[in-house]
């Protein structure tokens, strides 16, 4: 026999010492602390049961007269004939009595020996002892009794009667035993006047002649195993089981988090560790005593009261180290949870991940006894206590990404400030420090493996982007220590955008890695668990830090200030025309760094045709003092181009080896803009430039507004002269939009991408006010012309206007923020609130018609455009620029987001429109381009053309008009 099972607490400390090494488990290297041996102290409430094996009722006792009746709920069965009571818990654990039944005997439960003396051996279960104990743990676990000491002996074990309930009147239980032939009557020294004794008897003598139990001719033996001592590699049993629940019953509670448990339908017996807890336990001394430490005897409680000796199922998950870790399942509810609910238990991050019924149920409900600062958490203090609501989660704009782990963010307040992505480390090398002292040039960006991967990551991703920000804890400032440098307060937080963490997806690509924490320390990103599963993901996979391919090199030249090296690189660069740059840093308002990804360089850049304020800078005699407006104009060229990806125009450079240009992003010149905005001056060098015109006349109109640099200007007196009229020319002024929905008569409607924040943060706040006061169904009244809120096909609410009320049925409403029209039920139409209309927002959609095209009038043709245009352009960011005025709405020309190719010009080439001829002089150059191209698709015989020029005899035949 093999492992038998020990159902006992034990006093002598010479006895317990081979259930000591029985049940105790090892250390886990990711665990804080040696688990608490299994034994519960005498010192705590619990009454310690004496020893649990039957023995024979004494000769020279006699039964206590008149005995008292008692009552308790039954909290454990030690054998067929011995069981332990408790009373009702009172600001703690209640107190425990044990219970030896009177006048039977059953069969004894299987013990181990002692290794202190070694001479004894394992006991096995006696015949039927094991479905004696069964018998009775199935009638009495958790109910209550009522109960009459007869006999108490000098040992202090106690004898009495049980009776299932809260009066005599309840079943008796010695009898049911024996009734079932689970236990033998005593009969030496019976007396022929006691009838409860002569009911026993009669009792034996039916279930004997009934051949029941022990009377029967089978063995009624059970071989129970202990896993640890019958298993030889534990993990191998635990991962066969494929995460199935097993049904188990729970023998032991060594403390809140850690059980016993004897599993079904083979008896293994196994000590299973509750899956991403732990609670708190009883520390044993050095001196052999036990200290509990704060709520673990009521964590135990809590436990036992539940489980103890309950019918469960366990679900085996894992065996790190020979710690079995599982997850018990009781109908009642989950005790993990339970656990956590209440303030019993922690989070533990090393066995978090295991735990198959989502890691997120467990963080939520320590975050609920965090909350309600319940038991353990009693002096919790959160993170972001000191936070007002509007400091803790905020909507701000990426202007700039420090490195792989922190950005700077512009409220809608105006204010910068710099965030650090919570619990997640950058790449770094080993040596930093001392390397920066070898190496003057080190420059982490390039020289760390995959921090210019992260940073870029981040770049693309997030720069001039909305993201909302949830701040997790302000991290404090700490003084520079041996070998690590000094850190100012620090704003940690879980940022994200379009619902990714940023964090998460930055860890997954194994371009970050995880910090880990102690176990008490809170202050940790609120997605933490997932950040450990993205990191273990990237691990599997080998990404990143965790490839074990050679890691990526950056040989980038810096040639800021280089003037041999300048002079080597300026006629490739004039040739080349417009470059593409990534602008790395912005010294002033016309002096950048930028990085040239196809020649892998850092240049300075200086931006031709303008003279911009000078900020303040040390020179040779002494700290010159910044020009006004300075600041002003670095700040704009910062929030416009700092980190975007640019085009660049070297025209030049000057003697200190810095290029001079033009820069273009998205369509717009930055020279051009900081005189627009009154931020710089044309200087005289722009005359001989094609962007000269429009460099005097955004000065001019500065000038007269006396705006920021020119506050001061004084005009000077000059002779008259005659001014000559010249004609305007095409300044084009493309701006970002995002095509939302296109007509049958090729208008469409686009919202400006500036302001898509904005929107998407009034829809946001919109929606969680309704869903908070929804509106009473068929309440509105709708009135052509009236803005209300509509619910769309997809169940979410959009402001809408009124066109037209047939009948309540029917209500024609074009939605203002995207410009598609539908007809709906007033049914589905409610007040638009106050916080939420027009004068807070303006509608978002507007229309536009293509400017220098016909629309064919055939509805085949015209059908074709509209397709094409469909599939090139809707529901896609694009790039505008307003032509001219039509009689409904502006008609401009637009061009793809990414080749900046014009949309209309296409059609024209494809032969799929025809050309509007303007007569406009400073149009000519745009008609001429589309007129060329209408020939080149009339010579290819192409969709309209296919038939030759019809315009001459039958364009009205083929809906055209000349």
């Amino acid at each position: 026999m093999h492992g038998p099972v020990c159902f006992r607490y034990n006093v002598c400390v010479d006895r317990c010492s081979a259930f000591l090494s029985w049940l105790s488990v090892e250390q886990s290297p990711t665990a804080e602390s040696q688990l608490p041996y299994l034994v519960t102290p005498l010192t705590t409430l619990y009454l310690s049961p004496l020893d649990m094996a039957s023995v024979s009722a004494p000769a020279q006792s006699a039964p206590s007269p008149a005995a008292p009746l008692q009552r308790g709920i039954v909290k454990m069965v030690l054998s067929g004939c011995a069981i332990i009571v408790r009373g009702q818990p009172r600001g703690g654990p209640p107190p425990e009595r044990q219970i030896n039944l009177s006048n039977i005997r059953a069969g004894s439960m299987a013990r181990r020996a002692a290794q202190a003396q070694p001479d004894t051996k394992d006991t096995p279960d006696e015949p039927w002892a094991f479905q004696a104990r069964e018998f009775l743990r199935k009638k009495l676990i958790g109910k209550e009794v009522c109960f009459t000491v007869e006999v108490k002996i000098a040992s202090g074990r106690e004898y009495g009667m049980v009776y299932l309930g809260r009066d005599t009147t309840g079943e008796n239980i010695a009898e049911a035993l024996v009734n079932e032939g689970f236990a033998t009557v005593r009969r030496e020294g019976i007396r022929g006047n006691n009838p409860d004794q002569a009911r026993l008897c009669d009792l034996e003598d039916t279930s004997r002649a009934a051949k029941k139990g022990m009377w029967s001719e089978g063995g009624g033996t059970h071989t129970i195993r202990d896993l640890k001592y019958t298993i030889e590699n534990p993990r191998n049993f635990v991962d066969s089981l494929h995460q199935k629940p097993i049904n188990a019953i729970i023998e032991h509670v060594r403390d809140g988090s850690v059980v016993r448990a004897l599993l079904l339908p083979d008896y293994y017996l196994v000590t299973v560790m509750l899956s991403g807890v732990k609670c708190p336990s009883f520390k044993r001394e050095p001196d052999g005593v036990e200290t509990p430490e704060p709520f673990a005897a009521e964590a135990k409680f809590f436990t036992e009261s539940r489980l103890l000796q309950r019918d469960v199922q366990i679900i085996l998950e894992s065996c790190p180290n020979q710690i079995i870790l599982g997850t018990i399942m009781h109908p009642n509810g989950n005790i993990t949870e339970l656990l956590l609910k209440e303030g019993f238990a922690r989070c533990v991050d090393w066995s978090m991940a295991v735990y198959t019924q989502g890691a997120e149920k467990l963080r939520a409900a320590e975050r609920s006894a965090k909350e309600r600062k319940v038991r353990i958490w009693k002096d919790y203090v959160a993170p972001t206590a000191n936070l007002d609501q509007k400091d803790r989660q905020f909507v701000a704009k990426v202007m700039q990404v420090v490195n792989a782990d922190a950005m700077v963010v512009k409220l809608n307040s105006g204010e910068y400030k710099t965030i650090h992505l919570s619990s997640i480390r950058p790449p770094r090398i080993e040596g930093e420090e001392k390397n920066k002292d070898k190496d003057k040039r080190f420059r982490p960006l390039y020289d760390i493996p995959y921090m210019f991967e992260a940073r870029e990551f981040l770049r693309k991703k997030l720069i001039g982007k909305k993201v909302n920000v949830t701040v997790d804890y302000i991290r404090a400032a700490t003084g520079p220590g041996e070998g690590t440098p000094a850190f100012s307060e620090r704003t940690c937080a879980t940022v994200t955008i379009g619902g990714i963490n940023i964090a998460e997806a930055l860890v997954s690509k194994g371009l970050a890695t995880v910090i880990r924490y102690r176990q008490d320390d809170d202050q940790r990103s609120s997605h933490y668990d997932e950040l450990l599963a993205a990191e273990a993901r990237a691990i599997k996979n080998g990404k990143g830090l965790h490839s074990k391919k050679e890691v990526p090199i950056h040989r980038v030249a810096d040639i800021s200030g280089e003037t041999q090296k300048a002079k080597q690189f300026l006629p490739f660069l004039q040739r080349a025309g417009r470059s593409e740059a990534v602008v790395e840093y912005v010294f002033s308002g016309s002096r950048l760094k930028l990085y040239m990804p196809k020649e892998t360089c850092l240049i300075t850049f200086l931006l031709a045709g303008i003279e911009c304020p000078r900020s303040s800078r040390n020179t040779p005699g002494g700290m010159q003092v910044a020009e006004p407006f300075s600041d002003e104009a670095m700040l704009f060229t910062k929030e416009l181009v700092l980190q975007r990806e640019v085009e660049v125009e070297v025209e030049s450079m000057d003697k200190a080896g810095n290029f001079i240009g033009w820069l273009h992003i998205e369509g717009l010149n930055l020279s051009v803009a900081l005189v627009e905005n009154a931020l710089s001056k044309v200087h005289f060098t722009a005359e001989r430039s094609a962007y000269y015109k429009t460099l005097v006349s955004a000065e001019e109109g500065c000038r007269e507004r006396k705006e920021k640099v020119w506050a001061n200007y004084e005009e000077k007196p000059v002779e008259e002269v005659v001014q000559v009229s010249e004609e305007k020319e095409r300044v084009p002024n493309y701006r970002a939009v995002y095509v939302t929905e296109i007509s049958d008569n090729l208008h469409f409607y686009a919202q400006d991408v500036e302001t898509g924040g904005q929107l998407e943060s009034l829809m946001e706040t919109m929606r969680a006010e309704i869903a908070a006061q929804p509106p009473v169904e068929g309440s509105y009244a709708a009135r052509r012309g009236d803005y209300c809120i509509a619910k769309f096909a997809d169940g979410e609410w959009y402001r809408a206007r009124v066109e037209k009320v047939e009948s309540p049925a029917k209500v024609h409403v074009f939605y203002i923020d995207y410009g598609n029209r539908e007809v709906v039920s007033s049914t589905r139409l409610a007040v638009i609130p106050p916080a939420f209309s027009t004068r807070t927002l303006p509608a978002q959609a507007t229309e536009y018609a293509f400017a220098f095209i016909q629309i064919p009038l055939d509805e085949d043709a015209r059908a074709d455009v509209v397709d094409c245009i469909v599939r090139d352009i809707h529901n896609s960011q694009c790039l505008l620029n307003v032509e001219y005025a039509g009689a409904t709405c502006p008609l401009v020309t637009i061009q793809f987001g990414d080749t900046k190719d014009d949309v209309g010009l296409g059609l024209v080439k494809e032969g799929l429109v025809m050309t509007d001829v303007r007569k406009e002089k400073y149009l000519q150059k745009m008609v001429t381009e589309y007129l060329n191209s209408q020939e080149s698709a009339k010579s290819a015989r192409l969709n309209i053309w296919r038939y030759g020029d019809f315009r001459a005899d039958d364009a009205d035949e083929f809906g055209y008009s000349r």
